[in-house]
């Protein structure tokens, strides 16, 4: 974990959400098969599965992170399809129907509703983007059906009475700026400016930060807003390091956000760079990138850094076989945080505890689970449904062309 062993209250909560996460994990995976008096045994008869729609940004300005997403997806369905999902006294497949919506949140929309009313998906799971996020809850929450967002940006899950049937994995931004600017504080830096991403991951940003880096002691130099994806960067670069800040905070996903650090490179800024966890993606440090990225920082759930917990938790024991099917199928893998692969497993366990797929009980049973995935901790609640536990965040820094834990 990213916090201290040294505190002893958070090592009771630690010690809570490992014992709950345990429990689900065993009981959620399957693994009862070949032991004596296994109750679910028998396979469902076609038509009676657990059919999840995925809208993932496959081609466009987000696809380096719905890429990564849709193997991390291809993986642990086929591993779920193992042995099945046990919902009542049948074994369910998992049946993905993936759409493309190439960064298009009217797209996206349109995937979402043909998902929900035609194809009759019992959970509907995407958007790397805020913007795709946004639109895909819209149709979730007229649809009623439970989605869970892959995508950066608080509002993604806010209002809650308006996102009864919306769910955020992705860490909030409130904790990965406190995380940054204790960071800064701690290399005593007393101007920071913010470069942040246009949309709504870059207004999460802007907001957060700037009231962590106040509260921490140190100045917002000023605050840029980022093109969109694929436009110039050059002028907000010029303004950035124009303000002669003794720190940068790039709040941007990947690709945006290796292509604004190398920018402000180029713009003549030599200063440190700190990123949020949507900069970490294949790309990111790939090619010429790598050199542009030696020494920035970022804040990250840990698992950019390994398995979360002890390597024996059940969480660490399915990381490792995710992380050596994923390196046989495409080559290597470069710790990307595999949120897809937690939404599935997360549908699965939900779908299993009321022993149905009905969506309104989906949604119930999401709402109350408290369980520790691959990316992090999640302790989703009726009152918070952005669910990734601020104690599963790390920092880290690009160190000969790799991200290393530093705290």
């Amino acid at each position: 974990m990213a916090t201290s062993a040294t505190n002893p209250s958070l090592l009771t909560r630690r010690g809570l959400l490992a014992a709950t996460a345990g429990s689900l994990l065993l009981s959620a995976c399957g693994r009862g098969d070949a032991d004596a008096g296994d109750p679910v045994r028998t396979a469902a008869p076609g038509g009676q599965e657990l059919l999840i729609g995925a809208s993932l940004e496959l081609t466009g300005p987000g696809a380096a992170l719905g890429v990564l997403q849709q193997r991390a997806l291809d993986i642990t369905v086929e591993a779920l399809n193992d042995k099945g999902v046990p919902v009542g006294n049948l074994r369910r497949n998992v049946r993905l129907e993936v759409r493309d919506n190439a960064g298009d949140p009217r797209l996206a929309a349109r995937q979402a509703t043909e998902l929900a009313r035609d194809t009759g998906v019992h959970a509907l799971l995407g958007g790397t983007m805020a913007e795709t996020s946004i639109a895909l809850a819209e149709v979730a929450q007229q649809q009623r059906v439970p989605f869970l967002s892959l995508g950066f940006g608080d509002g993604i899950v806010l209002p809650l009475p308006q996102r009864t049937y919306v769910y955020k994995l992705t860490p909030d931004a409130g904790d990965m700026a406190r995380r940054l600017a204790r960071l800064v504080a701690s290399q005593r830096l007393r101007r920071v400016a913010v470069l942040a991403a246009h949309g709504l991951h870059g207004d999460s940003g802007v907001r957060a930060m700037t009231g962590a880096l106040r509260t921490a002691g140190v100045e917002p130099a000023a605050s840029i807003r980022l093109p969109r994806t694929g436009e110039d960067f050059r002028r907000a670069a010029r303004s950035t390091a124009a303000a002669r800040p003794d720190g940068v905070v790039v709040w941007a996903t990947a690709p945006d956000s290796a292509a604004a650090v190398g920018t402000l490179r180029r713009a003549g800024y030599d200063g440190p760079v700190f990123l949020d966890a949507g900069a970490v993606a294949e790309e990111t440090l790939e090619g010429t990138n790598a050199s542009l990225m030696e020494g920035a920082y970022a804040v990250h759930p840990v698992s950019l850094g390994g398995a979360m917990l002890a390597n024996t938790t059940m969480s660490a024991l399915q990381r490792k076989d995710f992380v050596y099917r994923y390196v046989q199928l495409h080559g290597g893998f470069s710790g990307f945080a595999p949120y897809a692969s937690d939404a599935v497993q997360l549908i699965a366990d939900a779908a299993r505890l009321p022993t149905s797929v009905d969506r309104g009980r989906l949604r119930a049973f999401l709402q109350n689970q408290v369980t520790e995935g691959m990316v992090g901790m999640y302790s989703f609640t009726p009152i918070r449904h952005g669910g990734m536990d601020q104690g599963s965040l790390g920092l880290y820094t690009v160190s000969s062309g790799a991200w290393t834990r530093v705290s």
